[in-house]
C-alpha cells in the first residue's frame, strides 16, 4: 500500500472503469487513509474512523465494479451484499451480523491460500517422496552390530538406487499415468446447521471439531494417476505445513484493519417505515440493525469476536424511487461521504468497449480465436454499437454498460453459432451489419424491451 498513491490507485481503477472520476477520488483517498491510519502513534490510531462512502447512480455504471477493484488493489478482505437481502432481527431471513461472519471467513481463506502458496514447493517434495514410497515401499530395518556388512545392506543400496531411478523418472514425467492407490479425508463428516434468533444461522458446527480425537478422521482408499496423486498429497501436506491458529490470527488483523463490505441496493430499505405491513415491514428494522455494525461493535465468529470500528462501508444505490434522506438519520451519519456517478453517455461506450482490460470486445476476441477465427471490430460498428447501446438505454430502461452486454450478444448470436462448422479464418464487423442485425429489434418499441 505505500507504493500506491492516490494517483496511482486512481490510473489503476481507469484500466478497468470508464469514466467516474469523482467516485473513483474519493475511494483512492478513502484506500490510502487506512494506510495512513496504520503508521499513526498507536494512542491515536484507535481514533480514526473510516469515512464510509455511499455511491449514488443507476444501474450499470460501474459502482460495484470500482468496489471490487479497490479490493484487490489492497489485497484485502472484501464482500458485496445485497442489502435487501437482510431482514429485521425476529423475521425469517439473514440477519445483519452474517457480514462479518462472511468477511471473516473470507479473510481466512485468503490468508490460508497466499501460506500454501508459500509452501508450496516443500508440500510438493514431501508429496513426491509419499508416492515413491507407494511405488517402492520402503525395506524394514534391522538391528546390526556397528561396523559390520551383510546382505541386507547390499538390499538396501539395491533398493536406494532404484528408488533414485524411480525418482528420474517421476521428474521426466514418465510415471505420470500410471495408477496408484491413495488414502485421502473422506468427505462424509456430519455437519449441522444452527437457525436461531441469535444470528448464529451460518456457524456450521462441524460434529468432528467438536469431539476432536474421539472421532478420529475417516480416510478413504482412492485410485488415480501419480500426477493427480501429487497434487492431492501436495494439498494435504501443505495443510500440515500451515499454522491454522496464526492464519485466524492474520485474517481478524486484515479483517479489522483494512476489511472492506460493499452493501449494495441500499436504496431498498429506505423510507417505507410508515405502513408497516406487507413485504416492506422491516425495512427500517433493517437499517436500525445495520446501525451498529457501521458504528462499529463486536461480532461472535467462529473464528472469534470481530471489531467492525474500523472495517470500511461503502453503500450504493440507485435511488431512483427513495433519496439518501429516506434513510434513518442516524444511519446517514454514518455514511459522511456521497459520490454522485455519472449516466454513461455514447463517447463512454465506445471507450467500455475498447479501452478496459476487460472490454467486451478483447473477451470476443479471446473467445473466437479458440475456434481459429480473428474476429475484426471496425470503428465504424463500435460507434454503432455505441449509439444503439445509449438510444435504447433513453427509450427503455436505462441500464448502463449491461446494455452492451444484450447488444453483443445478440449481434454476434449467429456467428457464435456457425463458426465451428463454417471454418472461417477471420470474420469483419462493420456497421452496415450491426444496423443489418439490430435494425428490426431497435425499431420495434415493444420487442427491444425484452430482447435488449
Amino acid at each position: 500500500m505505500k507504493e500506491l498513491t492516490p494517483k496511482q490507485i486512481v490510473k489503476e481503477l481507469d484500466k478497468y472503469i470508464i469514466g467516474q472520476k469523482a467516485a473513483k477520488k474519493m475511494v483512492a483517498i478513502a484506500l490510502r487513509n487506512r494506510w495512513r491510519r496504520q503508521q499513526v502513534r498507536s494512542d491515536l490510531r484507535e481514533e480514526i474512523m473510516p469515512n464510509n462512502i455511499i455511491l449514488i447512480g443507476p444501474t450499470g455504471v460501474g459502482k460495484t465494479e470500482i468496489s471490487r477493484r479497490l479490493a484487490k488493489l489492497a489485497g484485502a478482505p472484501f464482500t458485496k451484499v445485497e442489502a435487501s437481502k437482510f431482514t429485521e432481527v425476529g423475521y425469517v431471513g439473514r440477519d445483519v451480523e452474517s457480514i462479518i461472519r462472511d468477511l471473516m471467513e473470507i479473510a481466512v481463506h485468503m490468508v490460508r491460500d497466499e501460506q500454501t502458496a508459500k509452501v508450496e514447493d516443500k508440500a510438493r517434495q514431501m508429496a513426491i517422496e509419499r508416492i515413491l514410497d507407494i511405488l517402492l515401499p520402503p525395506i524394514a530395518k534391522k538391528n546390526k552390530p556397528v561396523g559390520e556388512m551383510d546382505a541386507d545392506d547390499e538390499l538396501e543400496l539395491r533398493h536406494e538406487r532404484t528408488r533414485e531411478k524411480l525418482r528420474e523418472q517421476f521428474l521426466a514425467g514418465k510415471l505420470d499415468e500410471r495408477m496408484v492407490e491413495i488414502d485421502v479425508p473422506s468427505d462424509t463428516t456430519p455437519t449441522m446447521q444452527i437457525f436461531s434468533p441469535m444470528g448464529m444461522e451460518e456457524m456450521g458446527l462441524n460434529i468432528q471439531e467438536l469431539f476432536g480425537g474421539m472421532m478420529p478422521k475417516k480416510l478413504k482408499k482412492r485410485k488415480t494417476s501419480v500426477r493427480e496423486a501429487v497434487k492431492l498429497i501436495t494439498q494435504q501436506e501443505a495443510q500440515k505445513l500451515i499454522d491454522m491458529d496464526d492464519v485466524v490470527r492474520e485474517a481478524l488483523d486484515r479483517v479489522q484493519n483494512s476489511g472492506i463490505v460493499f452493501i449494495d441496493e441500499i436504496d431498498k430499505i429506505a423510507g417505507g417505515s410508515s405502513g408497516k405491513h406487507g413485504p416492506d415491514v422491516s425495512r427500517e428494522g433493517v437499517q436500525r440493525d445495520l446501525l451498529p455494525i457501521v458504528e462499529g461493535t463486536s461480532v461472535t465468529t467462529k473464528y472469534g469476536v470481530v471489531k467492525t470500528d474500523h472495517i470500511l462501508f461503502v453503500a450504493a444505490g440507485a435511488f431512483h424511487v427513495s433519496k439518501p434522506s429516506d434513510l434513518i438519520p442516524e444511519l446517514q451519519g454514518r455514511f459522511p461521504i456521497r459520490v454522485e456517478l455519472n449516466s454513461l453517455s455514447e463517447a463512454d461506450f465506445v471507450r467500455i468497449l475498447t479501452e478496459p482490460k476487460n472490454a467486451l470486445i478483447k473477451q470476443y476476441h479471446a473467445l473466437l480465436e479458440t475456434e481459429g477465427v480473428e474476429l475484426d471490430f471496425k470503428k465504424d460498428a463500435i460507434r454503432e454499437i455505441a449509439r444503439i447501446a445509449a438510444m435504447v438505454n433513453t427509450r427503455a430502461e436505462n441500464i448502463g454498460a449491461r446494455r452492451l452486454h444484450t447488444i453483443m450478444s445478440t449481434l454476434l448470436e449467429n456467428i457464435l453459432f456457425e463458426v465451428p462448422d463454417k471454418k472461417e479464418d477471420r470474420i469483419v464487423i462493420d456497421a452496415a451489419l450491426v444496423n443489418e442485425t439490430m435494425k428490426n429489434i431497435v425499431e420495434d418499441e415493444d420487442l427491444s424491451k425484452y430482447i435488449l
